[in-house]
């Protein structure tokens, strides 16, 4: 039997520009393709360290399996990790169709003032989005009115900070550092919100929401250790990306 070809991992080019390199991390997603399976081949904690979640985007390249949102996630935040002008943080969905609550998530961009995403889903306007928009807030209602096409009406947009380029770093992923429950905002509120949000972020102010959950760990008498914790974070993967 043919052996399938296994795509090549994108190499940055000092000629490409920055959207021409995210562009070329896209293809190579779109390459690995979509799974469409119901099993997922990569197991995803969230709570693990950065370098932990690094190891698994190294396995992902090696295998060539396909994959879903949140793997697209950890894989576009690897492949970028040696560009400091490109931020990456995630950026969350909770929507609404037909009686039932579907989640997804895509990799948030910002670099030079502008605002983009990378991703995978099963919809091509559900991932990736070109590094075109002036504001977060931008970028997120082009999220809410492509879900408008699919009937899905979006409940909670949550969004983290921005992920370190050390892909060595011991520190979780924050992943909603900001929840916002869209559903009872107006688009006005919802964009002062966001723009406040985006603007701390790019002055760097935000401290990680996690950085205060372990006084409230404690006071429960559980343990900090992420081991405890390990099978909500798993089964929540498993949902995501029903979109």
């Amino acid at each position: 039997c043919v052996q399938p070809s296994v795509p090549p991992v994108p190499n940055y080019k000092l000629s490409m520009s920055i959207p021409e390199w995210l562009q070329a991390i896209q293809n190579y997603m779109k390459m690995l393709q979509y799974n469409h399976t119901g099993t997922q081949f990569f197991e995803i904690r969230k709570s693990r360290p950065l370098s932990g979640l690094m190891e698994t985007a190294k396995e992902m390249t090696r295998e060539s399996l396909p994959i879903k949102c949140l793997e697209a996630v950890i894989l576009g935040i690897y492949l970028t990790n040696g560009q400091p002008s490109v931020e990456r943080f995630p950026i969350s969905f909770k929507t609404h169709f037909s009686g039932n609550y579907f989640h997804h998530v895509v990799l948030g961009i910002y670099c030079n003032g502008r605002y983009g995403s990378l991703g995978m889903s099963r919809r091509s306007d559900l991932m990736d989005k070109p590094l075109t928009y002036r504001t977060l807030s931008d970028l997120i209602f082009e999220f809410e009115d492509s879900y408008k096409k699919y009937l899905h009406s979006v409940k909670k947009v949550k969004i983290g900070l921005y992920v370190p380029h050390e892909p060595h770093s011991f520190q979780p992923i924050e992943w909603k550092q900001m929840v916002l429950n869209v559903s009872k905002m107006t688009r006005s509120e919802v964009r002062k919100e966001l723009e406040k949000f985006a603007r701390d972020m790019r002055m760097k102010i935000l401290k990680p929401s996690s950085a205060h959950s372990p006084m409230k760990e404690r006071s429960r008498g559980k343990s900090l250790s992420p081991r405890r914790r390990q099978a909500s974070p798993q089964r929540r993967a498993c949902r995501r990306d029903k979109s």
